[in-house]
């Protein structure tokens, strides 16, 4: 049943996301992105409310994304109900209060885990395999341990380049992710 939910969910955002495509867009709305960098998955993102820029309007490709913050951004792509999680139990010790909900649903929907039995890696950059494995998690890939084999790190990239998951994406599967590559292979999710 949590497959068949994450499933429709993911359909319901990609029909948005190809809406949106339709469109286009020739100039990003954030005063920080150029047209370098990945602006159809920025906007994108922002228009079905997956990742949205800071308050001064700047979206700041080039910033590190945090573990807890890929947290919030799977829980936005899934759609799933963060409020049901607020002031939930996790086995980590190491998560900030405002992260706690997003951490626990996506923990619960079998996204994410620990970088150990207690520990989140909160603050930690996400790496590409790690993102990567999470974005396949949403899409059905490799829901037991046993799906791996000997390396889940080798495991993920090989299964993300069978699916373009890293088109646009330039880092190495150990490289910490800026938001501008999380956008990006956010929407290669989609896709």
């Amino acid at each position: 049943m949590r497959n068949l939910k994450r499933a429709l969910s993911l359909l319901l955002s990609s029909a948005m996301v190809i809406g949106m495509m339709v469109m286009g867009s020739s100039a990003a709305s954030y005063t920080d992105v150029t047209s370098e960098e990945n602006v159809e998955a920025i906007e994108v993102l922002k228009a079905v409310g997956v990742m949205t820029g800071d308050e001064n309007g700047n979206f700041n490709p080039d910033k590190q994304v945090t573990r807890a913050e890929m947290a919030v951004v799977m829980a936005n792509l899934l759609d799933l109900k963060v409020e049901d999680f607020k002031g939930a139990k996790t086995p980590f010790t190491d998560v900030p209060e405002w992260a706690v909900p997003y951490v626990a649903a996506c923990y619960a929907d079998g996204i994410t885990a620990g970088i150990s039995a207690t520990e989140y890696g909160s603050n930690d950059s996400v790496t590409t395999a790690q993102a990567a494995l999470m974005m396949m998690k949403a899409l059905g890939y490799f829901q037991n341990a046993s799906d791996f084999g000997s390396d889940w790190q080798v495991a993920t990239v090989k299964q993300g380049s069978k699916i373009n998951l890293f088109d646009g994406v330039e880092a190495c599967a150990s490289s910490a992710m800026t938001r501008n590559e999380v956008a990006q292979i956010a929407l290669n999710t989609l896709k």
